[in-house]
């Protein structure tokens, strides 16, 4: 429960990691406190990969992001992206069916730690785009499968 108050603050931290973090503090109190070492190093080995587990469960095995991002800064965001991430972007001709705009929307596939980074630096040019961050099932090609 305490991992889901943290995750509210700071989205970017993985469930399992914040879960193995707060276990790894209850066993280090219990090792102090109650002296027994071997519990202590069989509750890390479990706990290690219970979040492991965690993360696999709520994110799959790929970790694979899609990111959509709709600002009308795309040109400064698409190239701030391919200079820091080292990501290809495409963009796409989109048009908003409540603004009857016309819009250019961008498209990004990256890994998860990457796909905060890029939300980030979405929102650094630009605090008024439209990010979409999605799981994305299996990604092919240049920087990812083959």
């Amino acid at each position: 429960m305490l991992a889901y108050v943290i995750k509210e603050y700071k989205p970017d931290y993985r469930t399992g990691n914040l879960i193995v973090m707060i276990d790894t503090v209850i066993i280090i109190l219990n090792a102090i406190f109650f002296r027994k070492i071997e519990i202590g190093l069989y509750s890390a080995i479990t706990i290690y990969l219970m979040g492991k587990v965690i993360d696999i469960v709520f994110e799959g095995i790929n970790f694979t992001k899609l990111i959509y991002i709709i600002s009308d800064k795309y040109l400064d965001i698409s190239e701030e992206i391919i200079k820091e991430i080292e990501r290809g972007i495409t963009g796409i001709y989109a048009k908003g069916m409540y603004t009857n705009e016309e819009k250019m929307m961008l498209l990004c596939v990256a890994s998860r730690n990457q796909a905060m980074r890029i939300k980030q630096i979405s929102k650094k040019i630009d605090p008024r785009s439209f990010v979409i961050i999605s799981n994305a099932r299996e990604a092919f090609g240049l920087g990812f499968k083959r």
